[in-house]
């Protein structure tokens, strides 16, 4: 036990001391917190540069309505701040009206085609066709479609927009055409919004406590943020050991190790040391985190009895792993081999990522709780059920930690035995199925 602890000491201050450890710690927020800032600032910038739009209109009464609401958006709705400080932030959509008399359909679509083909800033961008029957529809779905053309799919903000304008005024029209007052009809179908709330409680004092508007983008990233917390401390903490294990192999310096330590201590003392670097980041990201969150007046978002859960599950996993990556390590030889056996990891570790939004939408469904108590998912999917209010029963949390850890004790021995054998052995790196005869003979 002295020996374990003697390497696991000295893996924890060899990994907390280096300079990629500290990097890595602080990259880490900077890299996600300045990616959102990122995202916020560059949100208005774009290009600028006019957008022309031709509009081919069969029914002759929708043009002008789309003409007038661009008119109404280039001189309101593309700038931002006031006066000396107006900055245009959006581009100008320019409205042309082509005529539908002359060419049929077909010519017609491709010469304005042809021109959105030029590219050419005084050409257009996209053109629209409005069929003839989209006021009254007739018997044929054709002439009654509004077609969108355009060179640039991913570009959509002209399509939203002229969307937007093109229904009102087709609404009104047909309203007219059937004697209806299109403010009494505008009154009678106005949508009630539905408030998301939480649920009316009593208390100490036996008053009725009025329930509280629920945050739904809190309570879905919140959960978020535990999970990509874990997987990334993992990955940091954990998969490091196949390099490192790696390295003492081929330098030989697990001959001399081993000639004072026994194999299964040696590899406990490493993943002792790991558990502790990990828990080292940890503290300093939630810390950092719930300060951030309470100065925010988010604080009844992020419950304080999940950290406690947090670092049991974090811990375990970084175990669990932690072995793998130490079984992989000791088996191959050179980066190459160990590359290919790493990632069928990786895939088990991000697994849970592929299903946690189900997950976060009904925690207490049957899918949720069958996906949390699969030992290489339940770290994450069950951290992330009890970040969703109300919460789960404390009985499966209990249990998801019984199954991880019978699964984490499961690699470790697996791991035990794959170390013991491969972390002498040099040349060639072993085989699957090698492995496996290493675990079950020893």
């Amino acid at each position: 036990m002295r020996k374990m602890i003697v390497v696991a000491v000295r893996e924890y201050q060899a990994a907390v001391k280096s300079k990629a450890f500290l990097m890595t710690l602080v990259a880490m927020p900077i890299l996600w917190g300045g990616s959102i800032v990122v995202q916020m600032a560059m949100r208005n910038k774009v290009d600028t540069k006019d957008k022309r739009i031709a509009v081919v209109d069969y029914t002759d009464h929708l043009y002008d309505a789309v003409a007038a609401a661009a008119q109404v958006r280039n001189e309101k709705d593309i700038f931002e701040g006031e006066g000396a400080d107006r900055k245009q932030v959006k581009p100008r959509f320019l409205v042309e009206r082509v005529d539908p008399r002359g060419d049929d359909a077909a010519k017609a679509r491709l010469a304005l085609s042809e021109r959105v083909r030029k590219a050419d800033s005084k050409e257009i961008m996209a053109f629209v066709v409005i069929g003839a029957d989209v006021i009254r529809p007739g018997p044929d779905p054709a002439n009654a479609s509004i077609d969108y053309h355009s060179n640039s799919p991913t570009y959509d903000d002209i399509q939203h927009w002229i969307a937007g304008p093109l229904n009102e005024r087709v609404q009104q029209l047909r309203l007219q055409a059937a004697n209806l007052d299109a403010g009494i009809v505008a009154a009678a179908t106005k949508r009630v919004p539905v408030a998301n709330l939480g649920l009316v409680s009593r208390d100490e004092a036996g008053n009725i406590t009025e329930a509280e508007k629920t945050n739904e983008l809190a309570n879905i990233f919140v959960p978020m943020g535990l999970m990509m917390l874990m997987l990334m401390v993992v990955m940091v903490g954990a998969s490091p050991l196949v390099q490192s294990v790696l390295e003492e192999k081929t330098l030989r310096i697990a001959e001399v190790l081993l000639g004072s330590v026994p194999p299964f201590q040696l590899m406990m003392g490493k993943l002792v040391g790991m558990v502790g670097v990990s828990l080292t980041i940890v503290t300093v990201y939630l810390v950092g985190a719930f300060y951030a969150i309470h100065q925010a007046g988010f604080g009844s978002f992020f419950p304080a009895h999940i950290v406690w859960w947090f670092v049991i599950f974090q811990s375990l996993a970084v175990l669990m792993y932690g072995s793998l990556f130490i079984a992989v390590g000791a088996a191959v030889s050179d980066m190459k081999e160990a590359q290919s056996l790493v990632t069928p990891v990786m895939l088990i570790a991000v697994s849970p990522m592929f299903v946690w939004i189900n997950v976060v939408k009904e925690p207490s469904s049957s899918f949720a709780l069958a996906m949390s108590l699969i030992p290489p998912a339940t770290p994450m999917l069950m951290t992330i059920r009890q970040a969703v209010p109300p919460g789960i029963p404390t009985w499966q949390p209990l249990l998801g930690i019984l199954l991880v850890l019978l699964t984490t004790v499961a690699c470790v021995f697996a791991a035990g035995r794959i170390f013991r054998v491969g972390i002498l052995m040099q040349g060639k790196g072993a085989k699957v199925g090698e492995m496996m005869r290493w675990v079950l003979r020893g």
